[in-house]
């Protein structure tokens, strides 16, 4: 007799397998004209079983496998790219991605490290500045800074964009983050965030040699130089935050926190992710304007 479809969908994979396959092989199915193919798939993720079938010539796949399929898809964005995937249920002509953990360079960091790898967000932002259909960019930062040269080249590549940007300061924003926090045509900064600004440091062997100290002067005033152009900070105020003695126990540099920022010029304003994303919204409108 015939055997619905859902039942079918449905079984349990590890009680009903044999049956199953007998099933396929009978191919009767209420309400499907005819099984195009007998292919189980059986996802690691879940014990049910998937089938697909064709029902005059049009395919039908089980609802399950879709939602299975859509939901590892932005598991697996997440977890690789700090990327929020636009799913069926979330459509938004906004690019979105946040920067956590320790911004990964040359080096790849233990495995017990949250890293953000600067090579799987560079395409993302060549993807903002070359799809038409993205009209900005927000970006979210909670890290710890880490490799200078790669958060530097991240940095430049934002502040290069045409396309509106808008970045916001959550938790915290240190060291080479502050060059990415000041990189956008806007900025935010929680109340309770904080950013500490202190001189480059590397780690490894180092040759005591002059250049290899004035390589690193050259490479602080790089960073400071680029916050300087980005923020309304003076250089001199950066290098003095930088260098302070008195803020930290056991460091060189500073503490800030958000209204600190602010109040400084590093940061344009105090806010959160509803404000920053109406500015962004803003931006967007005044740059169609201007290009319409």
């Amino acid at each position: 007799s015939p055997i619905s479809l859902k039942s079918i969908i449905h079984t349990s994979f590890a009680d009903n397998i044999f049956k199953t396959r007998e099933i396929l092989k009978a191919g009767k199915f209420s309400g499907v004209s005819r099984v195009f193919c007998g292919e189980l798939l059986f996802p690691a993720v879940c014990p049910m079983l998937f089938l697909t079938f064709y029902d005059g010539g049009t395919k039908v796949m089980s609802e399950e496998k879709e939602k299975t399929e859509e939901k590892t898809e932005s598991t697996d964005l997440i977890k690789e790219l700090g990327l929020l995937a636009t799913g069926s249920s979330f459509k938004s002509d906004y690019q979105y991605i946040n920067i956590i953990g320790c911004i990964e360079g040359h080096t790849t960091l233990p495995s017990d490290n949250k890293t953000t790898k600067y090579e799987h967000l560079i395409p993302q932002l060549v993807m903002v500045e070359e799809n038409p259909e993205v009209k900005g960019l927000l970006l979210i930062l909670n890290t710890v800074g880490g490799d200078v040269e790669a958060g530097l080249a991240l940095a430049e590549l934002i502040a290069s964009l045409s396309k509106p940007t808008v970045t916001l300061v959550i938790g915290g924003g240190h060291s080479i983050g502050i060059p990415l926090a000041v990189s956008a045509d806007y900025s935010f900064v929680a109340k309770t965030a904080t950013m500490t600004m202190h001189p480059i440091r590397t780690s490894g062997t180092l040759i005591t040699a002059d250049a290899t100290f004035e390589y690193m002067r050259k490479t602080q005033e790089r960073v400071v130089d680029f916050i300087a152009e980005h923020s309304e900070a003076s250089k001199a105020d950066i290098e003095a935050k930088m260098n302070q003695t008195g803020n930290m126990s056991n460091d060189v540099g500073t503490v800030l926190f958000g209204p600190d920022a602010v109040e400084m010029g590093l940061i344009n304003e105090i806010g959160g992710l509803s404000m920053a994303i109406e500015k962004l919204k803003s931006l967007a409108e005044k740059n169609m304007e201007n290009n319409g």
